[in-house]
């Protein structure tokens, strides 16, 4: 769900009540389209998170730790230059929109005191974070929109701030009659549900769904068919949900179904969801906002920057998958090579029996033990003929090995990029990017470019699981991973789980020495299923064998590695019955 006005109203109360007459710290660009700025205020430092991402543009306070670029953006220096030290005036949202205006008073170069303003504009897309000065001077902005761009507004430098065009709703906040009420919404002409929120600003679908809800109303009804006790029950609960914004009286929750997924958030209670919905009820909107987003923003970002890798892995999966059909069809056609090495050697075997100028050889093939028909050239000599299927058999022949060893290079192309394709369903962190994006450099499959990927496989660690009876389980995150994990943690008597002829992370059981036990070897297997490209089967086999049994192939691909002596089990996919430590 987006923040809709009703939360974003809740934020700027929140905000006004601990930021306000607080001094900038420090200012940080953790990403292109995210600020986090660090407020003091009553001996108490808050962390402000401002982000224009596109899917989930959002403005609160946050606990969650952010990684900085060693090089601040140009923006980040900016406001760096301009505001830190600068003390919070207070925190508007102008209208009900989804805009936050944060104004701030700070000391020029000259020591005069000066006004600024920081506004995000919380708009999906559109969203944008911008700097300005008192007199609404664009001063910067985190994403720069020309008229080529949008032909509504400009946001550039130097050019004057000016709200989003506006489309003619309501500010909920203003005095409404009930007769303006209804006469608003049969102006509509649409079902009540749409019509609340076409009409107000800041009001979302979900708290039209409510509204009805509390009003008693299918909100599927249309405006026209709404009798004056119904539009007085709706214009009520509207009335009634506008007060308690007026006096701040929020209740920010978090609405999960019965497996504890989240499914919205709100400021106000969604007495709609009922029926295996669950309302956890949260003392900050800040802490809803983090708890909401601290999973699906990660997963977000670690999408978008892995998006280039999805499609080179995908572009070059479809060349090889296209390239072996080829080759398959072409190593088919190579089958009868070895009857052209028959006939030649039946001509060469009956080649005084041939006259010049014969079109045909009648004779028996003792490898048959039949009568055949051989076609001749009556223009070459028996000989000729004879060399003429013998080179068409050598030709076909040497086709064969090439094709079988093109082959064979070309299913270990296909199985490498599987298996890199397959570790991006676990990257969890832009450590475990890297590490990929330098394989496939190494590979060139991209662009060469420096990389510290010795600091990126340092930083980016196995899981580590827990068996359910002690024994410590390691699961490779991706190819270089697993080649450190296999070849280099693991001691001789460690053993080492896979998934038979599927692309996957390689397990590796610690034993210190111990005999494992049966609940371990069926936690590993079902791990080494689940982290695999089979993991949303069942009865999925899984080899293991200990690791001095283990070969690594000079030249080979990261991941790939022989074994000749091997158990195999059938598991089920699964992470439930071991512990991530």
């Amino acid at each position: 769900m987006a923040l809709d006005g009703i939360v974003i109203s809740n934020i700027v109360y929140e905000l006004n009540q601990l930021i306000t007459g607080g001094r900038i710290d420090k200012i940080y660009q953790p990403e292109n389209d995210e600020l986090i700025i660090s407020i003091r205020n009553n001996k108490n430092s808050y962390k402000l998170l401002l982000s224009a991402l596109a899917n989930m543009p959002r403005i609160h306070l946050t606990e969650v730790p952010k990684k900085n670029p060693l090089n601040p953006p140009n923006f980040c220096m900016l406001l760096r230059k301009h505001i830190i030290g600068g003390k919070i005036l207070n925190v508007i949202q102008p209208n009900f929109e989804r805009i936050v205006e944060i104004h701030l008073e700070h000391l020029n170069e000259l020591g005069d005191l000066c006004i600024k303003k920081l506004i995000i504009e919380i708009m999906g897309r559109h969203s944008n974070i911008i700097f300005c000065e008192e007199n609404n001077r664009i001063v910067d902005s985190i994403k720069h929109v020309s008229l080529n761009v949008s032909s509504v507004r400009e946001v550039l430098p130097n050019r004057i701030y000016t709200y989003p065009p506006a489309k003619n709703k309501i500010n909920p906040l203003n005095n409404i009659t009930l007769d303006d009420f209804i006469a608003i919404l049969n102006d509509k002409n649409t079902i009540i549900h749409k019509a609340l929120y076409f009409t107000f600003n800041g009001i979302s679908p979900v708290i039209s769904e409510e509204i009805c809800y509390r009003a008693g109303i299918n909100s599927s009804t249309p405006t026209s068919e709404l009798t004056d006790t119904d539009f007085t029950n709706i214009y009520t609960n509207f009335e009634s949900l506008m007060k308690l914004i007026e006096e701040g009286d929020y209740t920010p929750n978090i609405i999960t179904d019965e497996e504890g997924t989240y499914k919205e958030f709100s400021s106000i209670e969604l007495s709609s969801y009922v029926g295996g919905y669950e309302s956890i009820k949260y003392e900050s909107i800040s802490h809803v906002l983090d708890s909401y987003y601290a999973k699906s923003s990660n997963t977000s970002r670690i999408s978008q920057k892995s998006s280039d890798i999805k499609k080179i892995i995908a572009t070059n999966l479809e060349r090889c998958y296209k390239k072996l059909d080829l080759q398959l069809k072409q190593i088919k056609d190579t089958e009868s090579r070895d009857k052209y090495k028959i006939k030649g050697e039946l001509i060469t075997a009956n080649i005084y029996a041939i006259k010049e100028g014969d079109k045909e050889l009648k004779t028996f093939n003792y490898y048959t033990n039949e009568e055949t028909t051989i076609s001749l050239k009556p223009n070459l000599s028996p000989s000729e003929n004879a060399a003429k299927y013998y080179n068409r058999y050598n030709k076909l022949k040497r086709t064969f090995h090439a094709l079988t060893e093109q082959i064979i290079d070309t299913k270990s192309e296909i199985s490498h990029l599987e298996s890199i394709q397959n570790s991006l369903n676990f990257v969890e962190a832009e450590e475990d990017l890297q590490l990929i994006r330098t394989e496939l450099m190494e590979y060139g499959y991209l662009r060469f470019r420096k990389n510290k990927n010795k600091k990126a496989l340092q930083k980016s660690k196995p899981f580590h699981y827990k068996s359910s009876d002690g024994f410590d389980i390691y699961v490779g995150k991706n190819n270089l991973q697993n080649d450190e994990l296999t070849m280099k943690t693991a001691t001789a008597n460690d053993w080492w789980f896979h998934t038979k002829e599927v692309p996957g992370s390689h397990v590796i059981v610690k034993t210190n020495g111990r005999e494992l036990s049966d609940t371990a070897y069926e936690e590993a297997a079902a791990l080494a299923a689940y982290y695999s490209k089979a993991n949303n089967s069942t009865k999925v086999a899984v080899d293991y064998t200990l690791r001095k049994h283990i070969k690594k192939p000079a030249g080979s691909v990261p991941g790939y590695v022989i074994y000749h002596t091997n158990y195999s089990m059938y598991v089920n996919p699964s992470d439930e019955k071991v512990t991530l430590i």
